[in-house]
């Protein structure tokens, strides 16, 4: 069993030291961590999952950022601790997430990822929505949270404040 709450500024450093564990060297030299420098993610969909013990067992961030100038968010990183992984809670930190951005009035969310792993749920490949390089384009997943909000929706992903 375990709690979802979003994110506090005393979460930050655990949360960091969880995504430092999960994910390779050299993570915040990705391209979408230059989307998200200097940006704060938002808070209402931003969660930490923590077991019984206060533990933390997962957390995930979303960002905004516009496509083709137009608001959506950038989901990611989502990171499960090795021990807890094959649980179920990756999904149950998306799908929450997906879930408040709906209620916050989001309509888009994107990201990078694998399409066999975030198909399950709803997120597909996104034709024209250009990430800065190097971004395999076949990664560049979106999901739909109001019905065609990705239509004719376009361009190059910059930064909410450019």
């Amino acid at each position: 069993m375990y709690t979802l709450n979003p994110e506090t500024a005393d979460d930050w450093w655990e949360v960091e030291a969880l995504y430092d564990l999960c994910f390779a060297p050299g993570r915040t030299a990705l391209s979408s961590y230059r989307l998200r420098d200097g940006v704060d993610p938002v808070k209402a969909m931003s969660l930490v999952a923590r077991d019984a013990d206060g533990t933390l067992a997962g957390a995930i961030r979303f960002w905004p950022v516009h496509v083709g100038g137009q608001p959506a968010l950038l989901l990611g990183p989502v990171a499960v601790h090795p021990t807890r992984q094959g649980e179920g809670l990756g999904g149950l930190l998306i799908q929450s997430g997906l879930e408040r951005g709906r209620a916050e009035g989001w309509d888009r969310v994107m990201l990078v990822g694998d399409a066999p792993y975030y198909s399950r749920f709803g997120f597909s490949r996104l034709d024209g929505v250009i990430m800065p390089p190097p971004t395999n384009p076949d990664r560049v997943l979106g999901y739909a949270v109001s019905e065609g909000a990705w239509d004719g929706v376009t361009g190059e992903v910059t930064r909410i404040d450019a």
